[in-house]
């Protein structure tokens, strides 16, 4: 993927917004990362050029039922818009509730539906990408969201993977079911959820779904192992697809959204920040979070999981990595940070896979879930689970 350019003009996607017509440019998207993409994470990369960046998965039943930390969940940061929020849901009238609520009370101007988790606290419940199997329960919960959202004039969106495992693989009927129904665009992680994040994504199946959809005019955007700029170019003229939805590879770096913006204009210069301008970088994702707990205890505990990916590929001694693993408030934060040896960016590191690499593993489902598609099971609610 060395030396990937853009051969075709990159046109920007358009999202529908009661406001009117919106141009996300460049069309790069901000995938929704459980524990990850809070307020201040998408602070940072709307800051560095994100186009569109999306809320942590909330449930449709935690959302009506109002609990505090779905609604913390789905605040914007300051001066954020659009507002997006992503929702899950293995039951119609709660998506239909949490929609309307969502559109009434003005929190939202865009809903992605999350039809792609793979963890099993959401597959046994038949829901995340176990949901699409169910093609009339799909349906209707695609349905439901869509006509809940139209008066109020909120675009919905579609986010999933490829399948359950390669022997029930969803996609295609999947994805034209939300097409015909009227969604704005559908997002393909290239993987089945058993792969969860194993090896590489199978980006054949986005110029399927591209192919496929073509008759619709929904947009299709790509997802999976885009580690730099070079790699969403890529993806696009491999795959054909309008956007790229950008996952771990901004983890620790959320200068990658600069990188894919200068990459689709044609620039092959990439962003390779010194130490020094990552340890400040981490400082002030330190005072965002803590600003958004309105505690420094719960906000440095939070912090402490994107300490190793912002220093991934540099000389840190053992013990320091150790002490910034465990850091407990600003003070400590910014003594840690001041102690660490200036040095250039570790291109050949910084641009490798990190976050989750789950190894393949059976999906688990709900007993029979894989006896009849047509069926329209009972299914237990979903619980609080907020992620994915």
């Amino acid at each position: 993927m060395v030396g990937a350019t853009i051969t075709r003009r990159v046109e920007p996607l358009i999202l529908h917004l009661a406001s009117g017509d919106l141009a996300i440019d460049p069309p790069v998207v901000l995938a929704p990362m459980a524990g990850i993409t809070n307020a201040p994470f998408r602070t940072l990369c709307r800051q560095q050029g994100a186009g569109l960046f999306v809320s942590e998965m909330v449930t449709a039943r935690a959302l009506i039922e109002r609990r505090p930390e779905t609604l913390r969940m789905i605040q914007p940061g300051i001066g954020e818009w659009p507002r997006s929020v992503q929702l899950y849901s293995v039951d119609a009238d709660a998506m239909r509730a949490a929609v309307t609520m969502l559109g009434k009370e003005d929190l939202a101007d865009h809903i992605d539906m999350n039809f792609g988790c793979p963890v099993p606290k959401v597959t046994r419940k038949g829901g995340g990408a176990a949901l699409p199997y169910k093609r009339n329960l799909f349906a209707s919960i695609v349905g439901a969201a869509l006509r809940a959202a139209q008066p109020f004039h909120i675009p919905v969106t579609v986010k999933m993977r490829v399948g359950i495992d390669s022997d029930h693989e969803t996609y295609l009927e999947a994805a034209k079911t939300a097409a015909d129904l009227g969604v704005n665009w559908v997002a393909l992680h290239a993987r089945t959820a058993e792969q969860m994040y194993e090896g590489k994504s199978d980006w054949s199946k986005i110029t399927e779904l591209v192919e496929h959809l073509k008759p619709t005019g929904v947009p299709v955007l790509g997802n999976g192992d885009i580690w730099s700029g070079r790699d969403g170019v890529a993806m696009m003229e491999q795959t054909g697809c309008a956007g790229v939805v950008v996952g771990r590879g901004c983890l620790g770096r959320p200068w990658l959204f600069t990188d894919l913006a200068a990459s689709f204009a044609g620039n092959k210069i990439q962003t390779s920040p010194s130490l020094f301008e990552v340890r400040e970088l981490m400082f002030r994702h330190g005072q965002l979070i803590v600003e958004y707990f309105e505690s420094e205890e719960r906000g440095c505990r939070d912090l402490r999981k994107h300490m190793a990916w912002y220093l991934k590929g540099f000389r840190v001694p053992s013990e320091l990595r150790r002490q910034f693993g465990m850091v407990a408030s600003l003070a400590e934060l910014r003594t840690l940070l001041d102690s660490l040896t200036e040095q250039p960016y570790p291109v050949d590191v910084g641009e490798k896979p990190r976050g989750r690499t789950s190894h393949s593993r059976p999906v688990n489902l709900p007993y029979g879930w894989l006896d009849d598609p047509d069926e329209m099971a009972f299914i237990e609610l979903e619980d609080a689970f907020s992620g994915g």
